[in-house]
């Protein structure tokens, strides 16, 4: 896979996806009133409702700027309204088009933690995390669950300076991936092995399903964030974009 971009540049406003490209945009969930109102216009009534259960304001909000955000995005790819975009959603929550037409060629996937979000695109299909670098007390519990016995051990050696971003390069690569093929968490997180250094490579051996035709790119948008993009298509042009607003 070869990227075409690591420095995260402004998008342009004509955005288009062609075959064999990615683009990955990286954006705010903090925005102004103004803002704020402008993209919650474009929200459908089912998304209204997920918005209202949230108990804090500010996730509630987050919530409105992320779906109106990604809305804004298809609408251009799409040359479309962002309000006449139709979700469906799999299974285990994965969200796809809904829109008849040449609209099945395009897939993508999103991820948010804190205040950034990242929405991927693409003519395969793919997977996207991201999560904020920081200390997590629960850490060594969770890499005794979730991790594969030679992750953990490779992991546990690291010098503690390095633990807490590791945790989360392992941790988004594989949600990533099964974000990709659409599969629920549970405990096939364990039985998904990748690399976890820092950097420009990221391998998923394939000891899981069909992994061995998955690809991994690592993610790193904004300073004290990791993520990872998981597609099923080696060769293409990754471009990674800021969207306005993203400081």
């Amino acid at each position: 896979m070869r990227s075409a971009d690591f420095l995260w540049n402004a998008a342009p406003s004509d955005l288009q996806l062609a075959d064999g490209q990615v683009h990955v945009l990286a954006a705010p969930l903090d925005a102004s009133a103004n803002r704020l109102a402008e993209l919650a216009q474009w929200l459908a009534p089912d998304e209204w409702q997920r918005a209202k259960r949230f108990h804090l304001e500010r996730d509630s909000r987050r919530f409105i700027i992320g779906r109106g955000t990604l809305r804004e995005i298809l609408g251009g790819l799409l040359d479309v309204k962002p309000l006449s975009v139709v979700f469906s959603y799999g299974q285990f929550g994965k969200p796809s088009l809904a829109t008849p037409g040449a609209a099945h060629s395009l897939r993508f996937n999103l991820a948010h933690s804190d205040s950034i979000a990242v929405y991927a695109f693409a003519k395969h299909e793919l997977g996207v995390d991201i999560e904020r670098i920081r200390a997590l007390a629960e850490a060594e519990q969770i890499a005794a669950r979730f991790f594969s016995p030679r992750e953990a051990g490779r992991w546990r050696a690291l010098p503690a300076r390095l633990r807490s971003e590791a945790f989360f390069n392992c941790w988004t690569r594989k949600e990533a991936y099964l974000k990709a093929v659409g599969s629920g968490l549970d405990d096939r997180l364990s039985q998904i092995e990748v690399s976890f250094a820092s950097g420009a490579t990221a391998e998923l051996p394939g000891i899981f399903h069909d992994s061995p035709s998955w690809f991994l790119h690592p993610l790193t948008p904004v300073a004290a964030y990791v993520g990872a993009l998981a597609i099923k298509q080696d060769g293409l042009q990754v471009n990674c974009w800021r969207w306005p607003g993203l400081p």
